[in-house]
């Protein structure tokens, strides 16, 4: 994208702001964050931060295209108030849809998940059936029938992205989700302060996980091809959690074993597995980050830190 004015809902938070940095150097970008999940300190100079909730009247809805990363993006989050969550979740995406189209924008992309495909240890298609195991996974169904619906009676392209396992570290935009951060961020930044991590089963898990570099690069893409529907971002290629320990341990030069915890939570996905050739046949996306490149990128901040505290305390001063 070049010279385009856009507006990225969420966009101080994790994904948000790495979205938002890479369009702001060729583009006007507005990141539009409530704070509650997001931090204006993850933003770069350039983008234009605007503190408002996507439930709000009078949005800056006039731009070519929307990125709407905007949502309660945990089970956790949704079961403690689920009215609030599909408020969220649901009504703030027609109220930004709403707004957006009644100032010409007709170029939307947003935020969905992998959650609703279950556990599935097969590459998942987006043909496949899926299911509401949790609020979270229901809201985000919602969005993609509310999606399919202004696709067909306004002509809008609405591209739903399901998000498969995004991750960057502690070091980058990741470290103010805490205890919402991906695992490996979790993990290493345990791991590198001499503590155990706490694996739930027996670590035999798999997670497909996904750059944030190539998520960024893959909303652009759907942008600027203008997609309409569902698709799959994610590698491919998924990863038990004992491999991730592993890799961890021989980054940093530890040897921290995990320890093992009873799943505390029912439906619970064990296993994600991407089939992302949809996504590549309409943009020619790859995904560039191996998973063994993205474990030394997490862990590069401890290996050059010299008094042992960890990433997210140094982070916090």
């Amino acid at each position: 994208m070049n010279g385009k004015r856009v507006l990225v809902t969420g966009g101080a938070g994790f994904i948000g702001s790495n979205l938002s940095n890479h369009l702001a150097a060729d583009n006007e970008v507005i990141a539009l964050d409530n704070c509650y999940l997001g931090t204006p300190e993850n933003l770069d100079d350039d983008v234009i931060f605007a503190e408002a909730d996507v439930l709000d009247d009078d949005l800056p809805t006039d731009v070519d295209a929307v990125f709407h990363l905007a949502a309660l993006s945990s089970r956790e989050m949704l079961e403690e108030n689920p009215r609030q969550g599909a408020r969220v979740n649901i009504e703030g995406f027609v109220n930004v849809v709403e707004q957006a189209m009644d100032d010409g924008c007709e170029t939307f992309v947003y935020a969905s998940t992998s959650s609703i495909y279950g556990s599935q240890e097969d590459p998942c298609s987006e043909a496949m059936p899926v299911e509401a195991s949790t609020g979270y996974d229901a809201s985000m169904m919602g969005r993609e029938r509310y999606a399919e619906y202004y696709s067909d009676f306004h002509d809008l392209t609405l591209a739903g992205m399901r998000f498969f396992s995004v991750y960057q570290g502690y070091g980058g935009n990741e470290e103010h989700k805490g205890e919402y951060a991906n695992t490996i961020a979790q993990f290493a930044d345990a791991i590198a302060d001499g503590e155990s991590p706490v694996l739930w089963g027996d670590g035999t898990q798999t997670r497909d996980f996904t750059h944030v570099d190539d998520i960024v690069r893959g909303l652009e893409l759907a942008a600027e091809n203008e997609l309409d529907g569902v698709y799959n971002l994610g590698v491919g290629d998924p990863y038990t959690f004992n491999e991730m320990v592993d890799m961890i341990n021989e980054e940093l030069g530890t040897d921290v074993d995990p320890v093992y915890e009873p799943v505390p939570l029912e439906n619970y996905v064990f296993h994600t597995h991407a089939d992302p050739s949809k996504f590549k046949d309409a943009t020619g996306w790859e995904p560039e980050i191996s998973f063994e490149e993205g474990v030394s990128r997490v862990c590069e901040p401890y290996k050059e830190r010299e008094d042992g505290e960890s990433e997210r305390e140094r982070l916090q001063e």
